[in-house]
């Protein structure tokens, strides 16, 4: 999404961070009932693993992600993190992961929402029919596909002046 002529960078950041905390606070109501691990998509710099960590203290959360770019205190250990293109990772990791996961996080998008959509319905179709049922799976791109459905986005409260960003939610 370009930058409109009335907001920077910064202010799209926040709003993007913004809208993410709220939703994964929101997924963590919505699963509170469900047992699994938590899947964080796309390590990034650690920082959404950090508040899921938060959040889930009591589960195991596994990350995918093509490199390592997070600091030690911001990721799992090497046994909870699965490397490489999410192609390969996403197929390859369920014999680790052993449960079906009651929330996957996907932070996967770049600058090119039309380069990230092919990636995106990959993810989404390999989750789905993995998750947890009653699962969320919860992310930055429209993932839909069969066996998921697509939530409303709940209305999360957000600092005043910071309009909600564009993200996707669905249970299965």
């Amino acid at each position: 999404m370009p930058v409109g002529a009335n907001e920077s960078q910064l202010e799209r950041m926040i709003a993007r961070l913004a809208t993410q905390r709220a939703l994964l606070d929101r997924a963590a109501e919505f699963i509170a009932g469900i047992d699994g691990p938590i899947l964080e998509i796309g390590l990034g710099k650690g920082r959404t693993y950090s508040h899921l960590r938060r959040l889930f203290s009591d589960r195991e959360i596994w990350a995918f992600d093509y490199e390592i770019h997070a600091p030690a205190h911001s990721r799992p250990g090497p046994d909870r993190i699965l490397l490489g293109d999410f192609r390969e990772s996403l197929l390859n990791g369920w014999t680790e992961i052993g449960a079906p996961p009651a929330l996957a996080h996907a932070d996967i998008g770049t600058e090119s929402r039309r380069a990230d959509a092919a990636l995106a319905q990959f993810v989404g179709s390999v989750i789905a029919p993995r998750l947890a049922p009653g699962g969320i799976l919860l992310g930055d791109r429209d993932m839909g596909c069969a066996g998921l459905t697509r939530l409303e986005t709940p209305a999360v409260p957000l600092p005043e002046g910071i309009a909600p960003w564009p993200y996707y939610l669905y249970r299965r």
